[in-house]
């Protein structure tokens, strides 16, 4: 299954379109739920870019009102994340798995993060890459950030397996819908 979303998210039609639609419904997602920290992910393998909306969000904090947006870097690879800050200057430097990770900035701690999924279902659950990071990294959180999970429609699958360390997200956010999970956002 993993594949085969791959490759659909690889061969998405009107992708521009689409990212604009995604990009417009982020930042609206962000205006309403007001975190103070995003953490949010360098994109890989054809996702959702992310960057612009949070730069933009970065921009729009009015004075005294600090906002911060952190990337994840990988320490190790059974560990849990480890949010970095950033903002468009932020130098970078490759991290594991030849994923750019931001160069001598703080670490922090994000109260919502955005995620990327290879597959969703409207309830909640995600199919990621399978190695875990970001089910460690929630499981490890206290107290646990909002969380946004960041797709296109074509990802969306009508069932997913959840294993016993599995997590649903708060919502799956796509070009055409945000899907809340049912029964608020108490994981």
């Amino acid at each position: 299954m993993r594949k085969a979303l791959l490759t659909a998210r690889s061969t998405l039609a009107d992708r521009g379109a689409r990212d604009a639609a995604l990009a417009a419904r982020l930042a609206a997602e962000l205006a309403r739920r007001a975190p103070r920290c995003v953490g949010f992910y360098w994109p890989i393998q054809n996702e959702f870019d992310a960057r612009e909306v949070v730069a933009a969000w970065l921009a729009q904090a009015l004075a005294g009102h600090a906002r911060l947006a952190a990337l994840p870097v990988v320490t190790a690879p059974a560990a849990p994340l480890v949010f970095h800050r950033w903002t468009p200057d932020t130098p970078m430097t490759e991290g594991h798995y030849r994923i750019p990770v931001p160069h001598g900035t703080d670490a922090v701690v994000p109260d919502l993060l955005l995620i990327p999924c290879v597959g969703f279902t409207r309830d909640g659950l995600r199919l990621g890459y399978g190695g875990g990071f970001y089910d460690r990294t929630l499981h490890s959180m206290a107290p646990a950030p909002q969380t946004l999970g960041i797709a296109y429609d074509a990802l969306e699958v009508e069932h997913l397996s959840a294993e016993a360390h599995d997590l649903a997200l708060d919502a799956i956010v796509t070009e055409s819908a945000t899907h809340t999970r049912p029964g608020g956002t108490h994981r």
